[in-house]
Parts: C-alpha cells; structure tokens; sequence
C-alpha cells in the first residue's frame, strides 16, 4: 500500500459500506419493501417475481460485464458510478410507473454486481500486504445493508408509509453514505491493483482446467439454495404467522447474521483448507432453509434466518478468496465469473417459485417444495466441495505433508 492509501480501517469501512449500497440496497431493499408494495395494491406476487428475476438478470449481465472491463480503466471510478446509479435508479423506483419497473430493477442488478466485484476486488487489493486480518470485514456490508433496509421498512410499515416513499428514503440514505465514503475511492491506486492482490499458492504448478468449473457449479447452486428465502421471507412470515407483530423481524435478522458470520469468517483457521470452511457454510445454509419447511412458526422463522444468514456473505468472502488461491493472475475476471454463475443460480429461484405455485392449490405448500428443492440444491454444492478436495488437494495439506516427512 503506498503513502498516500488509506488506511486499512478505512478502507474497510468504506468498502464495508459501498457493499451495504450495491447489495443492501441495490439488490435486496426489494424484499422488504415487498409487502409495502403488495398492501398498496401495485403489485401481485406473480408481478413481484418478475421484477426479482430482472434484478437477478441484470446481477448477472453486471458480473459479465465487470469482467470485460479492461484493466486500465480505474477501478475507483467504476465504483463511484455504481454508488451513484444506485442512488438513482432506487429513487426512480418511487415513480408511478409500474412498466418501467423492470428496467429499473434490471439496471440496479447490472450496478449491483459491478459495484460487488470493484468493491471487493479494490479492498481486497488495498489490504494485500499490510497485514491486516479484517479483510472479511467488509462483507459486513450486505448484511448490514439488509438489516438497516429492514429496520427502515419496519418502521415504515409501522407509519404506515408507502413502498413508494420506502424508495425514496433508501435512496436518500445511500446518498448520504455514498458522500461519506466519496473521498476514499479516490485515485490512490492504479488500475491493475484488483487484478494483482495476493499470491497463488499455485503459481508455481499447472491449474488443473477442470477446478474452476466444478468451483462455479458449487458456487451457483448456492445462489439459489439462498434466493428463495432471500427473496420471499418476510411474505413467507406473513402467510406462516399473519397478524403477528414479529413479522418484520426477520429479514433484519437475517442482515445481522450475515454480519456476525463474516466476523465470524475472519477468525477461522487461515491454515485449513477453504474449501471445508464452504461445506460447512453451505451444510449450516442447508438446515436453515429446511427448517422453515419442517417447522412452522416465528421461532421456525428466526432460527431459518439465522442459520440461512450466517453463512450468507462468509461463503463470498471464501470464495473470493479461494479464487485468489488457485488464479495467481486476473483475479476481478475470476470474481465475475463466479458472481456470474451465482447470478444464474439466483434467476432461477423466483421462476422456480412461480412454476410451483402454478401447480399447487396452496401457497404455503408452494412455498414449502421450493423451499426444499432449495436444501437439496445446497447439499449438493457442498458434496461438490467435497469431490473437488478429493481431487484436488490443497497446498497447504500438501506442504504439511513435506515438513512432516522432512521433520519426523
């Protein structure tokens, strides 16, 4: 990091918030702001899901297009016109212009992924090298950009404001925020900086050509071993227990979760191998969004979205550096792959959902088989994870094994 960098704490909290604004906001203030919307009367949950699986179509074509960029662009600039297409395009949502929707969740997905991968790309650049163990720390930011979008919706519903107004106010915060942490993504790093973060301890070795894609198979299916409960959760609380005045806890207690396990992910083992760190992440995601078809009720509801957002931001956090492990070049190319495939696992889920409710009489029961298909989805990821180590053994493990026999 040179003289004129900012410091490592700052770079995480800037980063940390630039996350809450892309994925926080530009990506999950619709869950939500859901319910607001359906109580106005604008949208039916069939509607609903055609504008979640725009945003996840336009998180998807963001990913591509982060990895298309050329590497003398500077990659603070990419990230400073995220914050700022985020900012709008969540305040033209308050318009009444329901065809214009789409689009505009569309576009929020694209600035979502971009601003995603920049971000983490950035941070994870600046911190290379200082020494630093917080680098997990910024994914605190999605969950802490679900958990204030919630509260904030919560209390809304409370005032018995409009989904309209709820846009305006999340937008108006992620101006503020955004002006904050402006000066931060300044030009103090050259472009190439994202791209060359860490070392592979595989540099050394030939890549086998078929890791990486088993790695964007596992790590698609836990897009959507996620989406559905990420997307749905606080209209599943509604239908499970109407009336209750928990219902608009869950979702911020899944943005809390989220921050506690990438906290959390910054304390595990650096020695172990990454990939049991995902199985586990994946096995504990699992049960979350099984529990909620097993047992119903707000206690049901609570643990599911503790346990489905414990692991939510720590398996990007793995992830991404896993990538880092095993491509010792391009690793923002990498990055968006991977945010790609998991994009693709993402629009899957609510026309899955839809599909489903075609077919059944019952929307709880509707939920319930999605729900499960969903856990199954994330059991596979990780038994994925567990062919990959067999096949492919970590470094690591490797290097043990030769100071071991080197020093009975």
């Amino acid at each position: 990091m040179s003289k004129h960098s900012p410091s490592p704490y700052v770079v995480v909290l800037a980063g940390s918030a630039s996350l809450a604004i892309a994925m926080g906001v530009g990506r999950f203030a619709f869950t939500p702001i859901l319910p607001m919307m359906l109580h106005d009367g604008v949208l039916d949950l069939s509607r609903a899901g055609g504008l979640a699986t725009a945003n996840y179509v336009g998180y998807l074509v963001g990913a591509l297009a982060a990895m298309a960029v050329p590497r003398r662009w500077d990659h603070t600039f990419v990230i400073r016109l995220t914050l700022v297409a985020t900012v709008l395009l969540t305040a033209l949502m308050s318009a009444p212009y329901a065809d214009a929707w789409v689009a505009l969740r569309f576009l929020a997905g694209v600035a979502s992924a971009v601003g995603f991968v920049f971000t983490s790309g950035w941070c994870l650049a600046q911190l290379s090298g200082t020494g630093s163990s917080i680098g997990s720390a910024i994914f605190t930011g999605p969950g802490a950009g679900i958990a204030a979008s919630g509260l904030a919706a919560s209390g809304m519903t409370l005032l018995g404001l409009s989904g309209s107004t709820a846009w305006l106010v999340f937008s108006a915060l992620s101006a503020i925020i955004s002006a904050i942490i402006w000066k931060t993504f300044g030009n103090n790093s050259s472009p190439s900086d994202a791209y060359s973060v860490g070392t592979s301890t595989r540099a050394s070795g030939r890549v086998p050509k078929s890791e990486m894609p088993l790695f964007a198979i596992a790590y698609g299916l836990a897009g959507f071993g996620y989406i559905i409960t990420a997307t749905y959760l606080p209209v599943i609380a509604k239908n499970t227990i109407p009336g209750s005045p928990l219902l608009t806890v869950f979702w911020p207690l899944f943005g809390l979760a989220a921050v506690a396990g990438s906290l959390l992910a910054a304390r595990v083992r650096h020695t172990a191998d990454v990939r049991l760190h995902l199985v586990v992440a994946y096995l504990l995601q699992a049960v979350g969004v099984a529990l909620s078809v097993v047992w119903h009720g707000a206690p049901s509801l609570a643990f599911s979205s503790i346990l489905v957002g414990l692991p939510f931001t720590a398996i990007s956090f793995f992830a991404m550096n896993e990538v880092r492990r095993i491509r010792s070049t391009h690793h923002a190319r990498y990055m968006g792959l991977l945010t790609a495939v998991f994009a693709i696992g993402q629009i899957m889920g609510p026309p899955a959902v839809g599909a489903i409710m075609a077919r059944v009489a019952d929307v709880d029961a509707g939920f319930d088989l999605a729900l499960a298909i969903a856990s199954i989805a994330l059991v596979v990821g990780a038994g994925v994870y567990v062919v990959m180590i067999q096949m492919f053994p970590g470094e690591r493990s490797s290097t043990k094994v030769v100071k071991a026999a080197r020093h009975p």
